[in-house]
Parts: C-alpha cells; sequence; structure tokens
C-alpha cells in the first residue's frame, strides 16, 4: 500500500513509522527541512521538502497512485486542503487530524464529509477522555473500552504487598471462580508476556485484565489496591487537552476541579468558559504557588502542558506529597515506558490516537478497532470473523493459537463471554484478541474469509 503523510512532527513521524515497519510505501511531507532530514536518517521512507498542499510536490510523492493519505501537520486548514485534493484525484482513504469542534458539530454549515475526508481525528478529544477514565478508575494505569463500554481493560500495577504475587495465574483464575475475567498481558520491565496458567505474578508487574465493568471493583481489590474516588482534582495546563478534561471532570457530581495556566490571557479566557472550574493564573513549576492551592490535598494531579519534562517533573512531585493519582501527558518515546517505574501512576499520548484510528483502517473491515497502550508491545484488535474464517473451525482449544495471540472476549449480539478454551467463535462474532505486533497478519487470516 502507498501513504503519503502531510506533516513530520512527532505524530507525522509516529504514523509513518508504524506504515514503514509494516512494509508499507511511505512518503512524508513537510515545510520543516530539519524534520524532514531526521525522518529521512531514521526511517525506511521517502522524505519530502515541501507544501503538502502543492500539487507540484503531491505530484512528486505519487499521489495519483496513492492509496491512503494521512494530514496530520498541525494547521487544520493545511490537512483539509490536501485531504480534498486527494480525493479530487481519486485516493481511496484519506484521513486529516482536525482540531477545531465547529467542523465536527452536526449544526456546523460545512462538515467534513464535504471535503473528501473518510476519517476525522481528534487527538486531544481521545486524549481528553482517555484522562477522564483514568481519574474515575483511580487504581489503574490504563483503561480502554470495548463492545460499546461492555468491556473495559484495565492495567493495573501490582505493589509489594499485593494478595497474588508468587501464585501463578492458574491458581487466582481458580480461587475466584465468582469474578469473570481474563488476564490478556504482563509487562515485566520492557518485556510484554501473554500469560498462561503456569506463570506467576511478580512485585511491580502490570498486569492488564479484561472484564465486564461491574467486575472491575473487585478485580482491583483482589490486586491489594483500594478504588477510592477522586473529587478533589488539578489539572495542569489549560491546553485544548487541559481544557477538555476540566469539563469533563466539572461536569460530574461531587468532583471540584482547580486548573493551572501560565498564559493570563488563556486563563481569563478558561475562567468565563469553565464556569464549574477554579482557573488560577500561574506556572506550574512554582512549587510555592501548588503548595498553596493545595497539591497535597488533591485526590488526582493531571499534567498536560507542553512541556513533557515540566508533566514528569510536577507529577513526581504530587506523588511526594502523597496525591495518590498522577497522570501525565508524555509523547517521547523514550519517557512512556520508564514513567511508571519512576513514580508515575499513568502516563498518556495523543499521537496514539492517531495510529489507532490509522491501524483500523489497514487491517481491514472486519476489524472494528485497534487499541494500543503505552509501554505495551502489542495491538489489541475488535475483529469480526467472517464467513468461513478459520476461527470458526472449533473451538479455541483445537485451533491451537500461536503463542503471543490470545482471545480475550467473544460477543455475539447482546451477550459477551470471556473466552476459555471452549469457546468457540462464530460467522459474525465479535472478538477480542490480544497480539503481538509480530504475529497481526496472522490473527488477520484466522478471521478473514480464506
Amino acid at each position: 500500500m502507498r501513504v503519503i503523510v502531510i506533516g513530520a512532527g512527532e505524530v507525522g513521524y509516529d504514523v509513518a513509522r508504524i506504515l514503514s515497519g509494516e512494509q508499507h510505501d511511505v512518503v512524508i511531507i513537510d515545510l520543516n527541512e530539519k524534520a524532514i532530514e531526521e525522518v529521512g536518517s531514521r526511517l525506511d521512507v521517502m522524505a519530502i521538502h515541501g507544501n503538502g498542499t502543492s500539487m507540484t510536490v503531491l505530484d512528486q510523492a505519487g499521489l495519483r497512485k496513492a492509496d491512503m493519505l494521512v494530514a496530520v501537520t498541525a494547521i487544520d486548514e493545511v490537512n483539509i486542503i490536501a485531504s480534498m485534493i486527494a480525493d479530487r484525484v481519486g485516493v481511496p482513504t484519506t484521513i486529516a487530524r482536525v482540531r477545531s469542534e465547529e467542523l465536527s458539530q452536526s449544526s456546523s454549515v460545512i462538515n467534513t464529509d464535504e471535503f473528501g475526508i473518510d476519517l476525522v481525528i481528534h487527538p486531544e478529544e481521545s486524549t481528553a477522555a482517555e484522562v477522564s477514565r483514568l481519574v474515575k478508575r483511580a487504581s489503574a494505569t490504563d483503561v480502554l473500552t470495548f463492545l460499546d463500554g461492555r468491556l473495559q481493560l484495565v492495567g493495573i500495577r501490582l505493589d509489594q504487598d499485593s494478595g497474588i504475587i508468587g501464585s501463578t495465574l492458574a491458581e487466582v483464575v481458580s480461587g475466584h471462580s465468582d469474578l469473570t475475567f481474563r488476564v490478556m498481558a504482563l509487562v515485566r520491565g520492557i518485556r510484554t508476556i501473554v500469560p498462561h496458567g503456569e506463570d506467576r505474578f511478580r512485585r511491580n508487574d502490570q498486569i492488564f485484565v479484561l472484564a465486564p465493568p461491574k467486575y472491575v471493583p473487585n478485580l482491583v481489590r483482589l490486586t491489594g489496591k483500594t478504588e477510592g474516588k477522586a473529587q478533589e482534582i488539578m489539572i495542569l495546563g489549560g491546553n485544548t487537552i487541559g481544557a477538555r478534561i476540566a469539563l469533563l471532570l466539572s461536569s460530574e457530581k461531587n468532583k471540584r476541579v482547580k486548573l493551572i495556566e501560565p498564559n493570563r490571557t488563556t486563563a481569563t479566557k478558561l475562567a468565563e468558559e469553565l464556569k464549574d472550574v477554579l482557573v488560577i493564573h500561574g506556572e506550574g513549576t512554582d512549587i510555592d504557588l501548588l503548595a498553596t492551592e493545595g497539591l497535597g490535598e488533591m485526590d488526582a494531579f493531571v499534567a498536560v502542558t507542553d512541556d513533557e519534562e515540566s508533566n514528569l517533573v510536577t507529577c513526581l512531585l504530587a506523588k511526594h506529597l502523597g496525591v495518590k493519582k498522577t497522570i501525565a501527558l508524555l509523547s517521547k518515546g523514550a519517557y512512556i515506558p520508564i514513567s511508571q517505574s519512576i513514580g508515575l501512576d499513568a502516563a498518556v499520548s495523543s499521537k496514539l490516537a492517531v495510529s489507532r484510528e490509522i491501524l483500523r483502517f489497514l487491517r481491514g473491515k472486519h476489524v472494528l478497532s485497534v487499541a494500543t497502550v503505552p509501554g505495551l508491545d502489542a495491538e489489541i484488535l475488535e475483529i469480526e470473523a467472517a464467513p468461513r474464517a478459520p476461527i470458526t473451525y472449533g473451538t479455541l482449544a483445537e485451533i491451537e493459537l500461536p503463542r503471543g495471540v490470545l482471545v480475550g472476549a467473544v460477543s455475539r449480539g447482546k451477550n459477551v463471554e470471556i473466552a476459555t478454551g471452549d469457546t468457540h467463535v462464530n460467522v459474525g462474532d465479535r472478538a477480542i484478541v490480544f497480539v503481538l505486533p509480530r504475529l497481526v497478519s496472522e490473527v488477520e487470516k484466522l478471521f478473514s474469509k480464506p
């Protein structure tokens, strides 16, 4: 597949990296010569210095022969125009990153369909929703939802006082038959492990459990955590993500939200827009200000400024002062794997939202969604079984899935079943599948029509 990526920033780079890693023919375009040089030297892609809305540049990139155009610059207008051009010359799929909420509103005079955009991605909105879920699920490092909210994948780090440390997975499952769940993965150091019954839980393991939401509180207690409610929340950063998080959390009952923003104009504007949020003008690195505003009394602290180092440092400070839940916005690949090992509870990345949506398009129509988790070297697919797909030929035990592939649950109509060896996937069933990257193509073959 030939894919043209407009924008060589952090998001564009990550998209190009994923696509080239899957052996797609990738061309990336950007006006920033330094960014283009870096991409060209580090990735196996064709890097072009130029304007992504220039027909001359797009012809040089082979637009007329492209299968997909992904426009992810920081400027909405550039992304929209590039998508329009691609649509006019017959590119089958166009994806654009659009930050403006006006274009996505039903009341908008002009919508994205009129620009020929097949998929509009709002990374900031997706990130804000993820942070909101993490604040609500205070003991979790990650929370993802599947099957219209009927299942949750919850990440939990095992502390030294966790009662399941030293037990095998089989022992934990057999000893808690009243709970419906499946452990989908273990992250141990930098290793991602697809667990089997004989695997033992260790201190500092990060486990990922798939379960219906009603069982999650009991599963959290099983790991030795307490599922307290976060009512006092402080947010550092009044950018698009921070403002959206504040709006989501302040709309809930019994939640009191403070937002700190260093830019006076932005702070004044947010104070007018967010009626139920206490907006404070000040520097997030001002320790005296944070202490005066009661940082140590907060249940949750969220740092989403554009300065990742500040996000890390302030979250560590909050943790030192006794804040139960700390969440940092991080995008640099080097920071995410170490974030929790140095004390953070959770890390979120806005660029992952773009990658997930593009991966779903690449996987084909039978793949309904693709989820990824920072630090987890795997994909979680929501995938539908096609007619005569090999996965439908027997039970999961009979099919003998490759090691590194785990079917977590199967949805049939309104019913959701946590998968076991006796589970049979029928045509049209939707399955939640955990898979290591090197085995994605094998899973696609199992669920596809021969």
